[in-house]
């Protein structure tokens, strides 16, 4: 008989946050600076965090300006877990253009500055662009009249916080936190 060894089940992740804003001008730094707040805890570099931030204000403001249709009555719902390897940040709005406020969300067409200026190419594209070069991950996905933005970004491994006798090398050694 034989006897396939299934892999632990993971932990759901966890909620850091969750919170909704208003659809008008500096929400999204709002949403920069709560997102930062509730992830202080996880030691993500300094650059990796900017990067983090920057990705969650150019998505808020996708979702203000398409989603929402910047109509202050409609919210920006932003959550914020954490797994144990990585942080996920959905950002869900309610879909107002429809597809035409998030073209290119296939990732079909890079935007192109010399193709832009010359009217080849449509002005927009440059949020999804950068968002995907901040973050380790990003999906957008549709359900009903809702539209939502997933970020992923790696953690570094969690390191102990207290000290004590360890094997190093084969050798135990006292350690300091």
């Amino acid at each position: 008989m034989n006897q396939v060894a299934c892999p632990a089940p993971r932990p759901a992740p966890r909620r850091l946050a969750s919170f909704a804003l208003a659809s008008v001008p500096g929400s999204e730094r709002v949403a920069l600076t709560q997102v930062a707040d509730s992830v202080a805890d996880l030691n993500l570099p300094p650059r990796r965090l900017d990067k983090l931030k920057t990705a969650v204000a150019e998505a808020t403001m996708n979702a203000i300006e398409h989603g929402n249709d910047n109509r202050p009555d409609l919210a920006v719902n932003i959550e914020v877990f954490y797994s144990g390897t990585e942080i996920i940040i959905t950002i869900t709005d309610h879909g107002g253009r429809g597809d035409q406020g998030w073209a290119g969300e296939g990732g079909t067409e890079i935007p192109d500055l010399a193709r832009k200026l010359s009217g080849d190419q449509g002005p927009g594209g440059w949020g999804l662009f950068l968002i995907r070069r901040m973050v380790d991950g990003m999906e957008v996905t549709a359900e009903g009249e809702r539209r939502t933005v997933r970020l992923t970004m790696r953690t570094p491994a969690p390191q102990s916080q207290a000290g004590g006798l360890r094997h190093i090398g084969g050798t135990a050694r006292w350690t300091s936190p």
